[in-house]
């Protein structure tokens, strides 16, 4: 067998072991919400059943914590983004020595782990009269959450042509003006990557959440929780119901951009 042929093969089973690390976890949970055993598993197989998301509907519970994750989330969205993208057109204005200093700076939150943004969060703001809640979580992820989207938007920058910049500014167009007309347009897939970055970024967080989020309870930390005090397949429910959304969504948009890509060429 040919060295070409044997790499060619190892190169297969790569892709086929890496998918199904991904995928198989997903499989198993999706698997164990038509489980009639009342724990989330697989083994031993009880029965199917569709009860489990009967059990979803009704757990009011978790349900609110759904939302208060939904809520945080598009929180952190909105004062994240605008963060990051200033950050990064501040660090490319910047030179010599201190930009390392400053971009050291601003990455740290990212090195920092969860659990003491978190208490150093909830610390600080109860010294000025804010206890944890919703407020209080969404500025504790901000914090780290902002640097994600500072590094999409200044890996974008790092490509831009900045003679358009300067000719721009030549022919007379106010800062303001290049920079809605000709910046933002081209920072605007960074600007959406990260912004679903973020999104995701804050939905999921658990460390940080655990020490901020107060009574407003989020959905992490309402499961993790629920596996303390005794776990039903009805959280396999959500998740499956979570995984379809995402699919649809990641098929609608490539469906999308395909047609929009046809019609370029078709303009063209």
């Amino acid at each position: 067998m040919s060295s070409q042929r044997l790499m060619a093969l190892g190169l297969r089973f790569y892709v086929v072991v890496f998918f199904a690390y991904l995928f198989l976890p997903l499989l198993v949970m999706a698997a164990a919400t038509f489980n009639d055993s009342r724990f989330p598993t697989v083994t031993p197989w009880d029965g199917t059943t569709l009860k489990w998301f009967g059990e979803l509907a009704a757990d009011g519970g978790m349900w609110q914590a759904l939302g208060n994750s939904a809520i945080v989330a598009v929180g952190v969205l909105c004062l994240a983004v605008p963060i990051g993208i200033a950050t990064a057109l501040f660090l490319n204005t910047v030179s010599g020595r201190a930009k390392p200093f400053i971009y050291a700076l601003i990455l740290s939150p990212l090195l920092t782990p969860g659990v003491i943004i978190g208490i150093s969060t909830l610390i600080f703001w109860r010294q000025l009269g804010v206890g944890g809640g919703i407020f209080l979580t969404v500025l504790g992820q901000s914090t780290f959450i902002a640097a994600y989207v500072m590094l999409m938007v200044t890996a974008r920058l790092q490509r831009f042509d900045r003679t358009m910049e300067r000719a721009a500014l030549d022919l007379g167009a106010s800062q303001w003006q290049m920079f809605r007309r000709i910046l933002l347009p081209y920072l605007k897939p960074a600007i959406y990557s990260a912004a679903v970055i973020a999104f995701l970024q804050s939905f999921e967080n658990y460390n940080t959440s655990l020490f901020v989020v107060g009574y407003d309870t989020t959905l992490t930390v309402y499961i993790a929780s629920k596996v303390r005090t005794g776990l039903t397949p009805a959280v396999n429910a959500l998740g499956l119901i979570l995984i379809l959304v995402t699919v649809v969504l990641a098929v609608a948009y490539e469906v999308k951009r395909r047609r929009e890509t046809a019609r370029s060429v078709k303009g063209v």
